[in-house]
């Protein structure tokens, strides 16, 4: 067994020289692209299901080996997308995180949803006026004069420069671009005159039918999110390229589009049963929809002859599976709801789940009490009252995050834990290492996620079962368990499988190689390293846990690193279960590629 600790140590003097000042940049920089599909599988793209997608892909790098960041969640990555750092320095451990203690208004809620650009403002104001604590690349950019924009889905846009809210330096264009909001991100006048004189509307369309979240005996989505999306590949194709373009200098560019992602989680190809699950031909028109907006930009460039200077990067900030609501173990399943399928487990299980076992009373997040045959919509207090909670759990999909309170301690987490291991849902379990070993469990340095983060570290973190239905390509129709909202069979992501951490991710531009198919691994955290060494863009230095420069796909550079696999496994609990986590090293860098109990982890090699 390797020691992750020592390895993570041993890589950090190494990869900080990746968030130095370049000797490589051109004398004139190169412009960038960084479009995000959310959502996106590696495996579902083909010329067929996404031609512009693929064409990337085919004609430039493909990253075969890629990875999306555990917790597989939007912010997590979008974090590590934004500073190229994993979560452990970011401090972005979760879509909802414990902020410590009640935000002040409009929030007013302890546990933060971070895809909320006034919650995003509020955890700037508490955390030092930066809660990741790491200079962005677009924050890099513009120290550089270069002109920076970001448009697409709240929450992952505002994070990629995460402190630009006054619309005088980056400009945002997200869903509350254009509503009259003193607490969403300002956009100055100039870009909303220039949005309006291209013909557009001067606010963001809502998702229309894209937009549903029913209930679970009711149909879900069955439209892509076109409107909406069309909207911001317009603004970003006749507003700022054209700006960019009459401005003469270099840009950088983040386009992040919300489907497939969106549409996956609502849609109503499969209510209620896992096939088709995420890949009926509701998804298949998501998947489309993210490819063309990829296809006009792209497009928009060759027509202003920017294509010969601008990298194009694409990924996701995670793949995706479909979900399940079954367990044989749950307390909280052999309850009865109003509001959820006799028999299925509800939202807020893990809460009932751990309240039944250490006798405590579960407090939903402005801290009312949960009554017998209520659940919350996930995230939930424990404890004997509510002004005391001995734990706080921020709910994420296909993870968990659980926070010990003030009074809590290591006695209570290993009862958590050993819980845990009882139960048939349970995939993988991580518990902080100042908490000691646990059985069962593997320490959260293991997977990157102890660092110099400002916000409050969980104490433990729980992956859910994962399993596939069996096509063809397992990561492909893959299932997890969720503490989600969402019906069985719509979509969802979070866990630890290798259906949701092998995200697409690919390549095109004059920096990058040409129909190079790079089989060493990448993640999230390595992509602002390599786009500031194409651009001459200084990072900063600082954090313990970072990503490197993919040198290996760069024109100028070309080793491909030594790769090596592992196997990490932790001790068994009484039961016999047992967190393995298979991870590569290549570059001076960690990859995880899926954890969990064998037999219930997805893409687990045994």
């Amino acid at each position: 067994m390797i020691s992750m600790r020592g390895f993570l140590l041993a890589s950090v003097s190494a990869l900080l020289a990746a968030y130095a000042p370049s000797t490589v940049a051109q004398e004139t920089p190169h412009n960038l692209i960084l479009f995000v599909a959310d959502g996106l599988r590696s495996g579902i793209v083909t010329p067929q299901t996404a031609p512009a997608l693929a064409a990337v892909r085919d004609q430039g790098v493909d990253f075969h080996n890629s990875h999306s960041l555990f917790p597989t969640l939007t912010t997590v990555n979008a974090a590590a997308i934004a500073t190229g750092h994993r979560p452990g320095d970011t401090g972005d451990f979760g879509n909802t995180i414990d902020a410590g203690s009640p935000l002040p208004a409009p929030s007013g809620a302890r546990i933060a949803d971070l895809e909320d650009d006034v919650v995003l403002g509020l955890m700037n104001d508490r955390f030092g006026g930066d809660y990741l604590g790491h200079r962005t690349l677009l924050e890099a950019a513009r120290a550089k004069g270069f002109n920076t924009a970001v448009i697409g889905k709240m929450g992952p846009a505002a994070i990629q420069d995460v402190t630009a809210r006054d619309g005088k330096s980056t400009i945002v264009v997200d869903d509350a671009t254009g509503y009259k909001d003193d607490q969403v991100i300002a956009t100055s006048p100039d870009v909303l005159a220039a949005i309006k004189a291209a013909g557009l509307s001067g606010a963001t369309p809502d998702r229309g039918l894209n937009g549903g979240s029913p209930m679970w005996n009711a149909q879900g989505v069955l439209v892509a999110n076109v409107v909406q999306q069309n909207w911001m590949k317009d603004v970003a194709t006749k507003v700022l390229l054209p700006k960019f373009k009459a401005d003469g200098k270099p840009f950088v560019l983040v386009f992040w589009s919300r489907d497939p992602d969106g549409t996956q989680h609502g849609q109503g190809d499969s209510q209620d049963t896992l096939t088709p699950g995420i890949n009926g031909p509701t998804t298949m028109k998501a998947i489309a929809n993210a490819s063309e907006d990829l296809g006009a930009l792209r497009a928009a460039l060759a027509d202003l002859g920017l294509d010969k200077s601008t990298d194009v990067i694409v990924t996701a900030d995670h793949g995706f599976s479909t979900n399940s609501r079954k367990s044989e173990t749950s307390f909280a399943a052999k309850q009865s709801y109003m509001d959820v399928r006799p028999g299925a487990i509800p939202p807020g299980f893990l809460a009932i789940d751990l309240a039944h076992a250490l006798g405590l009373k579960v407090f939903d997040p402005y801290l009312a009490p949960v009554e017998a045959g209520f659940h919350t919509r996930g995230s939930a207090f424990l404890g004997k009252n509510s002004e005391d909670p001995l734990l706080v759990i921020a709910a994420n999909g296909g993870s968990d995050l659980i926070y010990l309170g003030a009074h809590a301690d290591a006695a209570l987490a290993r009862q958590v834990v050993e819980s845990l291991t009882g139960q048939d849902y349970t995939g993988a379990i991580f518990v902080d290492d100042s908490l000691g070993t646990m059985p069962g469990a593997l320490p959260m340095s293991a997977i990157g996620l102890e660092g110099d983060a400002r916000t409050p570290r969980p104490a433990i973190i729980v992956s859910f079962k994962s399993f596939t239905t069996g096509c063809a390509d397992p990561e492909t129709c893959g299932v997890e368990v969720a503490d989600t909202g969402y019906q069985q069979g719509q979509g969802i992501h979070g866990s630890f499988s290798r259906a949701d951490t092998h995200n697409f991710m690919a390549a095109i531009g004059p920096d990058f190689k040409s129909g190079f198919v790079d089989p060493a691994p990448i993640s999230n955290a390595d992509l602002a390293p390599t786009a500031a060494r194409i651009l001459g863009l200084d990072l900063g230095v600082g954090g313990k846990v970072p990503g490197r420069v993919i040198g290996e796909a760069l024109t100028a550079d070309g080793a491909i690193p030594p790769v090596a696999s592992h196997v990490t496994k932790s001790e068994p609990a009484a039961n016999g279960f047992t967190t393995v986590l298979d991870w590569q090293d290549a570059g001076g860098g960690p990859y995880f590629d899926a954890a969990g109990m064998p037999g219930r982890t997805l893409g687990l090699v045994q």
